[in-house]
């Protein structure tokens, strides 16, 4: 992939504060779960339920890192190929419950969603900033990297929606945010899957 170094093996020098850094982001992703859900569903927000069930689904698949961390290539890239489906179904889902919302209407809360939003905005780019320095490892290493920048994209774009539902008294702008949401996963999916295979070519070989 265009601008991926060193990408057919873990750097050593590294795999400690890797290892140390995605336990702190686990912790992180699966406490504004629980957050986030809870706040979803009171509010009525698509956006924040898509992006609390993302939390939910980075939390297993830095987990699947951190177990096939010290592994072959042959396991990296596999783990990096399942999390890369994960990555495509979560943007199949929010596709379909914004659809689902478009047809059956209501109004989310603004505050709640804009609070909550900026809570996980803080969480997201605090673990993007951890694991920045590893983003050009290998199809695992830069999946869990995405997943942390698609984050915080998504937590700006929360709380726009939520100055957008704020203005207009309408739940579209939350369902137009979960639509770019449910893109951009789709996108990140395909870019992992795309590595991951082309790494299994390589040991395959």
């Amino acid at each position: 992939m265009p601008g991926c170094c060193h990408c057919d093996a873990d750097p050593s020098a590294t795999v400690g504060a890797y290892r140390r850094a995605l336990w702190v982001v686990i912790a992180v992703n699966a406490s504004m779960f629980v957050v986030e859900m809870t706040g979803g569903l009171i509010a009525g927000s698509v956006s924040l339920q898509a992006d609390a069930l993302d939390f939910l689904g980075d939390s297993a698949t830095y987990g699947i890192s951190l177990a096939v961390l010290s592994m072959s290539l042959r396991w990296r890239a596999g783990a990096a190929l399942v999390k890369g489906g994960s990555m495509g179904l979560f943007g199949v889902w929010v596709i379909g419950n914004s659809l689902y919302h478009a047809l059956y209407p209501g109004l989310p809360s603004a505050p709640i969603m804009g609070g909550i939003g900026f809570a996980a905005l803080v969480a997201n780019v605090a673990s993007a900033l951890l694991l920045y320095r590893h983003r050009r490892g290998d199809s695992n290493m830069r999946s869990v990297w995405l997943c942390s920048r698609n984050d915080a994209i998504s937590n700006v774009a929360v709380i726009i929606a939520a100055s957008g539902v704020w203005a207009t008294s309408t739940g579209w702008p939350d369902l137009a945010v979960g639509a770019i949401m449910a893109t951009l996963s789709l996108s990140s999916s395909y870019q992992v899957i795309r590595q991951a295979r082309s790494e299994l070519a390589t040991v395959t070989a």
